[in-house]
C-alpha cells in the first residue's frame, strides 16, 4: 500500500496541483482488492472511479465516502438507487439522461448535492465505443438544457490509442474534443470537471489533462506500453506461492496434460498450487518463476489449479519453500511486462485475471 501511495504521488508530480486525480479501482482495483486499495486511495484523490454500479456499491458497502464516478455502468432500472448512494454516472445515452432526471430520489447518498441531480456526460471522439456522437451534441445539450432537476457536471471522453507509437490518433481526438467543448460551452454547460486522460495520455499528452485525470495502471505499478515513460514506478503488486510437491522424472517422462513436455534428462519437477484458475496464463510460452533467487523455467501446460516447473539444477528444494511468479526475489525479478509477453497479452489481462480465490496480503 506504500508503493501505492507513492506511485499516486508520482503522478501528481506529473500532472501538477490544479489537475485532480480520479484513482481508478474497476475491475477489483485491477486485481489487486477494490475495497482495501479504495480506502488507501480515497483520502489522497479527488475522486474514485470505478467502471459498473456494482463495483461503486461494493466501495459503499465497505464504508468508502469518497465521491465514486461510475465510468461505464450498464444503469438498467437503477437511476434511483445510484442516486441514492452518491455515486455519480456517467452518461452516454441520451435516454439515460431523462431517466436520471426523472428517478425518485428517497435519500441523497454521500455525495448528493440536494434536488438536483448531476451527472458526467461522455463524448465519442474516436474510438467508437461508448459516447454522444459530436453531430448529436447540440441536440443532446438542448434535452438536457430542458430537465431541470438535471446539471451536466463533467464532461469527459476516452482515448484509444495514448500509448501507441503514433502520437497522431491522440491529439486528432485532443482536438476534436476541444471543439465539443466549445459546442457545451455555447450551450450553457459550464462543468465543474472535464476529464479525458487515462495513465498513458496523463503522463504523455499534458493538453489531454484539462481539469482531472483518471491514472488506473499507473497507480499499480506499470505503464501500457514501452512507448510511454514514467520513472519511479514501483510495483504494488507481489504474486506468491509454494511447493506443494517435489518429484523424479526420468528421461522422456511426461509432465501435464497431453505430455507436450518430456524430460530430455533426468529431471526435479515441483509442483505449485497456481493455475488459470487463479489467474495465472495458461498459453505461457517460455515463462520463468524465482526460487531462493534464482530462475527456473516453467515446464508442461499450466492446470486448472496447479503448474510444474523444472527444479534439477536447484539442489535442496523441498516441500513449503516459497515461489515468486510476480516481484523480486533476491537480485532477480519478474515484472509484469515480462509475463505478460510470455502470454502473448497484456499487463492489464494479467492482473485483473488474478482471482478471488487468490489470497491477498496487505502491508
Amino acid at each position: 500500500l506504500a508503493a501505492l501511495r507513492r506511485n499516486l504521488a508520482r503522478v501528481r508530480a506529473i500532472v501538477g496541483p490544479e489537475v485532480a486525480v480520479y484513482g481508478v479501482v474497476k475491475a477489483d482495483a485491477y486485481g489487486h482488492g477494490a475495497t482495501a486499495v479504495g480506502r488507501a486511495l480515497a483520502p489522497l484523490c479527488d475522486a474514485l472511479a470505478v467502471s459498473l454500479v456494482e463495483e461503486g456499491l461494493e466501495l459503499r458497502a465497505a464504508g468508502i465516502t469518497a465521491p465514486i464516478v461510475v465510468l461505464s455502468g450498464y444503469y438498467d432500472r437503477h437511476h434511483s438507487e445510484v442516486l441514492e448512494e452518491g455515486l455519480t454516472p456517467v452518461v452516454y445515452d441520451a435516454g439515460d439522461l431523462e431517466r436520471f432526471a426523472a428517478a425518485p430520489v428517497r435519500r441523497r447518498g454521500r455525495s448528493g448535492r440536494g434536488p438536483v441531480t448531476e451527472v458526467h456526460l461522455k463524448i465519442e471522439t474516436g474510438m467508437n465505443r461508448l459516447g454522444i456522437a459530436p453531430a448529436e451534441l447540440p441536440a443532446v445539450l438542448a434535452q438536457a438544457a430542458a430537465l431541470p432537476r438535471l446539471k451536466i457536471a463533467g464532461l469527459c471522453t476516452h482515448f484509444g490509442s495514448a500509448d501507441a507509437v503514433d502520437e497522431g490518433a491522440t491529439r486528432e481526438q485532443v482536438a476534436l474534443f476541444a471543439r465539443c467543448l466549445d459546442v457545451a460551452r455555447s450551450h450553457g454547460v459550464q462543468p465543474r470537471v472535464i476529464h479525458a486522460a487515462n495513465s498513458a495520455a496523463a503522463v504523455r499528452f499534458p493538453e489531454a489533462r484539462f481539469g482531472a485525470v483518471r491514472p488506473g495502471l499507473a497507480l499499480y505499478g506499470a505503464m501500457p506500453s514501452p512507448h510511454v515513460a514514467c520513472p519511479g514506478l514501483e510495483p504494488v503488486l507481489s504474486l506468491r506461492t509454494r511447493i506443494m510437491a517435489v518429484r523424479d522424472v526420468p528421461v522422456g517422462g511426461a509432465v501435464s496434460y497431453g505430455g507436450a513436455w518430456r524430460a530430455n534428462r533426468a529431471s526435479r519437477i515441483a509442483t505449485l498450487p497456481i493455475g488459470y484458475a487463479d489467474g495465472y496464463p495458461r498459453h505461457v510460452r517460455g515463462a520463468e518463476v524465482l526460487l531462493r533467487g534464482r530462475r527456473v523455467p516453467v515446464v508442461g501446460a499450466v492446470c486448472m489449479d496447479m503448474m510444474m516447473v523444472d527444479v534439477t539444477d536447484l539442489p535442496g528444494v523441498a516441500f513449503g519453500d516459497t515461489v515468486t511468479v510476480l516481484g523480486s526475489d533476491g537480485a532477480e525479478r519478474i515484472l509484469l511486462d515480462e509475463l505478460a509477453e510470455r502470454a502473448g497479452t497484456v499487463g492489464y489481462e494479467i492482473l485483473c485475471g488474478l482471482s478471488k480465490r487468490v489470497p491477498r496480503i496487505y502491508k
